[in-house]
């Protein structure tokens, strides 16, 4: 049971789908006494949870307090911080609440809305219900400009700097104030901010953390707004309520550097696998604390390192290690299951899993033998402390009797009656009572009928357009699907189709150019000539790899500029018989290609063809002899130069009487 307050209600009258407001039953359940309230509006009923702040709020159908989804979530809004929906009958698939309050040893008169709205409240209190849960564990804050900026006058651009410069600010604040709360939590955010002139637009935080445990509230101001606000679930999500408050658990331990924490249900549900580098101690604890109170403390080493000792003595829970070393094969099999990161959390969760399979088999005797109304988990705790399945028992029965205290609302003081005047007015007002009793079950009745003939056939309708939609949208999607897939697929034939096109074609071409010039040889009428389109290294590459270039070949150069000697020794160095041009080439690679006896010749006749071509023969001997003469004569003259030269030195030297 909880120690706080809590909230039972259930409608009196009218219906939530219904024009008029309607009115609620409400029992508040606090220190074992429950005070009744009848036929009060939402709105007071909001003024007093806002006031008592109570852990659950209490309901047998959770659309009694709000037509839709829409206006549920509305409702839950206004609601303090760590007050939680509950619906005693469960989730998806609901209990009458006159069954379970009978298995629970209550008696309740199904049509007196107070006793039902009393035995939501003590069913709550016994742990039996699921939490409504309609928004996840993240939380935005927007950060924003409290008003509108207008079209503004000559002092518009200050005003503007002016606002954005206090939404700046504001969010600074806000973004140094999650830090610390990341740093000490281990929650992440992440922030998204839009500038403007002189400072920031606005800024929005996402905490991946419940609303009630971030520590920013909303607030508003001349020039800034801030906006707490929950991410809603696509759908209603129920949670067991005995495992939604501080339940007991089963803690794996792996001390260090870096500390590795695994953390289980009495159950065996993971709850929380995780490693975290540099944590000290007092984090460790609130970081467990969190996820209810340790019933073990766990390690996968012999003897127990005194890190997890300390661990244990802050919950007072029992410890357990294996009385000796577990292979990593092991290891690795029992944390498998639930997967892991790293080896932190590989022997976290092989501490947890070791001891929760060393308790299974009492942990099933338990929940074959324990009453439905009593805890399983408070049992096992007693019996993990040393305790008979019996003595648990009977402890957590003992402990689960509520002393129920009934304190009805306060009445004014009246003067004093005779005993027959007190009897008669007591007598009036049970009559009125009943009267009205009466009048509000049969129009309940009335409209409970008329629903549920409505729901009968809106669910039916509902189920044949969902069954339709379901196979329209699943042939769409396959048949999306599958187009999807097929013009991808003809898309990348297209591609390698086009690309072996080309191929084909430049291959073609190239066999009807080689055909070409193998004729012109075979007749004698020309010899070939190699093609290169310019005089550099990359075009001469391109042609030997293509065509090669070997001693005796003959090469056409199409645009001999730009070239020097390291590019002119790419030709010369094959020893190719001849270099043919059309224009002027650069003196320093002529002179290179006279140096190493490469004749080169210009304005000679060639048939090209493409990248080939053909010369005669003939002309072509003709001009590399008219080309040799020339270089003869050209080493003639450059001989006759460097002897005049050598005979000029000498006479100077002998002028200045050096020799």
């Amino acid at each position: 049971m909880q120690n706080g307050v809590i909230y039972g209600i259930d409608i009196a009258r009218g219906s939530s789908r219904a024009q008029e407001a309607p009115r609620y039953a409400v029992a508040v359940l606090r220190d074992g006494e429950i005070t009744h309230h009848t036929m009060l509006r939402l709105h007071r009923i909001l003024r007093m949870l806002n006031k008592d702040r109570p852990d659950y709020i209490a309901v047998d159908n959770i659309f009694e307090l709000a037509p839709n989804k829409k206006s549920l979530i509305h409702f839950l809004e206004k609601l303090p911080d760590n007050t939680r929906l509950v619906q005693v009958t469960g989730g998806i698939h609901q209990k009458p609440l006159l069954r379970l309050a009978h298995e629970h040893g209550l008696s309740v008169n199904q049509f007196d809305p107070v006793q039902e709205a009393e035995a939501c409240a003590i069913l709550a209190s016994l742990g039996v219900g699921e939490e409504v849960s309609l928004f996840e564990d993240i939380t935005r804050i927007k950060v924003s400009r409290a008003r509108s900026l207008g079209r503004g006058g000559w002092s518009q651009n200050r005003y503007r700097r002016k606002v954005h410069g206090a939404v700046k600010e504001k969010s600074r604040e806000i973004e140094s104030i999650l830090r610390k709360f990341s740093r000490d939590t281990g929650y992440k955010y992440t922030e998204r901010i839009t500038e403007g002139f002189g400072g920031y637009v606005r800024s929005e935080f996402t905490v991946k953390a419940r609303r009630d445990r971030v520590p920013v509230k909303p607030s508003a101001n001349a020039d800034v707004q801030v906006t707490v606000r929950s991410v809603e679930r696509d759908k209603i999500q129920y949670l067991p309520l005995k495992k939604a408050g501080r339940q007991y658990t089963i803690v794996g331990i792996d001390p260090g550097t870096t500390v590795g924490v695994a953390i289980l249900s009495l159950d065996g549900e993971l709850l929380l696998s995780e490693s975290i580098r540099g944590i000290s101690h007092d984090q460790v604890v609130r970081m467990i604390a969190e996820y209810g109170k340790p019933a073990i403390v766990a390690t996968d080493v012999y003897p127990t390192p005194s890190a997890v000792e300390k661990i244990r003595r802050s919950f007072n829970a029992v410890i357990w290690s294996p009385g000796g070393e577990i292979r990593a094969e092991d290891k690795i099999a029992l944390a498998r299951t639930f997967g892991y990161s790293n080896d932190h959390e590989r022997d976290s969760l092989t501490a947890a899993i070791a001891t929760y399979k060393s308790y299974k088999n009492v942990f099933s005797r338990i929940e074959k033998r324990a009453p439905k109304y009593l805890n399983a988990d408070s049992i096992k705790f007693h019996v993990i402390n040393g305790d008979s399945i019996e003595e648990a028992i009977e402890k957590v029965a003992s402990e689960s009797k509520i002393q129920i205290r009934v304190k009805p609302e306060p009445e004014p003081v009246k003067e004093e009656l005779t005993d027959t005047d007190e009897m008669v007015m007591k007598l009036r007002e049970e009559i009125k009572q009943k009267n009205s009793q009466i009048k509000q079950l049969k129009e309940y009745v009335s409209e409970l009928k008329y629903e549920s003939g409505q729901k009968d056939r809106n669910i039916e309708k509902l189920e044949m357009r969902i069954n339709k939609i379901k196979n329209s949208i699943y042939k769409q999607i396959k048949r999306e699907r599958e187009i999807r897939i097929k013009d991808t697929e003809i898309g990348r034939l297209n591609k390698e189709l086009a690309k072996t096109r080309k191929n084909l074609k430049n291959q073609r071409r190239q066999n009807k150019r080689l055909k070409q010039i193998r004729k012109k040889e075979v007749k004698g009428e020309g010899l070939p000539v190699k093609v290169i389109s310019a005089f550099t290294r990359e075009a001469i590459q391109h042609t030997k790899e293509l065509y090669g270039l070997k001693e005796n070949d003959v090469v056409f150069l199409k645009d001999p500029s730009g070239g020097g000697p390291v590019t002119a020794s790419l030709l010369a160095g094959p020893k190719v018989k001849a270099v043919l041009i059309s224009e002027e080439m650069p003196h320093v690679a002529l002179e290179y290609f006279y140096d190493n006896n490469v004749p080169v010749l210009k304005d000679v006749k060639v048939h090209r063809v493409g990248d080939l071509a053909s010369i005669d023969p003939d002309m072509l001997d003709e001009s590399i002899r008219k080309w040799q003469e020339g270089a003869e004569k050209r080493l003639r003259e450059k001989e006759q130069e460097q002897f005049q030269s050598i005979l000029e030195e000498y006479k100077s030297e002998r002028r200045r009487g050096l020799v």
